[in-house]
């Protein structure tokens, strides 16, 4: 990152998905969001947004279907900083959107996790990365999660965070059907008594093991019967050699993971007409990756 704007240098920034490798829900709180218990795991798939001094703010994208007002997480993470620190040295934001809508990747939280990061280092604001956080979830549940990124389990509505570590390494096979599954609509599908005890993480993996047989995610069965196409992509995976395979987040991707790389590309040729990502797990890495231009 850089430390200071006076060189009218552009930048870009990569703001990475997310997957979610196991979600329950948890309770539903007193003004109106659910409670959950999920562990985030940020992959090497990403969106670029491109920083460019300028006389004002504004934001441009390549997805024609997204808002650039406050309506778009970038402009709103934006705004939150300007307004409350004065800064002379504006920024013009182009997206370059990748990661897919409504596909459960977490696309719109990561790119206004990336604005907060880059504004804190280009503007000095020197906060600490507990200060982004709590900035963060100002802004959206999954933001704070993108501060620091990596793996890590989460609670409440995703703001309590603890950062775990993976045991070894693997391949992440992507699939992404061309469908838009409201993360609204799906919370609102859960009753009472659908409420899980949260996941005791320390039970899912430890410093050698991943017991994956352990890991479920509660939003299948609550997509799947509403939307069987991707029911089927699942179905399709898990016919691979597969250690585990899942929904991400309230869809609509689906993930399968897989211990070396011919055996997710061989999955991949599984799938017919559907967008297929070959992706890894990413670990901790701040303050992000910057390039000059």
């Amino acid at each position: 990152m850089p430390s200071s704007t006076s060189n009218p240098t552009n930048f870009i920034v990569k703001a990475n998905a997310k997957i979610n490798l196991a979600l329950r829900i948890t309770g539903k709180r007193a003004d109106g969001y659910h409670d959950l218990s999920t562990i985030f795991q940020e992959i090497d798939f990403y969106d670029r947004l491109f920083f460019q001094p300028a006389e004002k703010f504004s934001l441009t994208t390549t997805n024609p279907h997204l808002p650039i007002d406050a309506g778009n997480l970038c402009t709103r993470a934006y705004q939150l900083l300007a307004k409350r620190y004065s800064r002379q040295q504006a920024f013009s934001i182009h997206l370059e959107k990748n990661i897919p809508l409504g596909a459960g990747l977490g696309g719109g939280s990561a790119d206004a996790a990336a604005v907060l990061k880059f504004l804190n280092h280009a503007w000095d604001l020197a906060l600490e990365l507990n200060q982004l956080e709590q900035l963060a979830a100002g802004l959206g549940a999954d933001v704070p999660f993108f501060i620091r990124g990596g793996t890590q389990g989460a609670s409440g509505i995703g703001e309590r965070l603890t950062p775990l570590r993976l045991p070894y390494d693997f391949y992440i096979l992507l699939a992404i059907p061309n469908i838009a599954v409201s993360t609204a609509w799906a919370y609102r599908q859960f009753q009472s008594s659908d409420f899980r005890p949260p996941f005791d993480f320390q039970q899912l993996f430890d410093q050698h093991t991943i017991r994956w047989d352990q890991f479920e995610n509660q939003f299948e069965s609550k997509v799947f019967p509403s939307f069987p196409q991707i029911q089927k992509i699942k179905e399709g995976l898990l016919t691979s050699e597969a250690l585990y395979v899942g929904l991400s987040g309230s869809g609509s991707a689906i993930f399968g993971i897989y211990r070396d790389e011919e055996a997710a590309r061989h999955a991949a040729r599984l799938l017919r007409d559907v967008r297929t990502v070959l992706t890894r797990p990413l670990k901790t890495d701040l303050p992000g990756d910057v390039e000059q231009i």
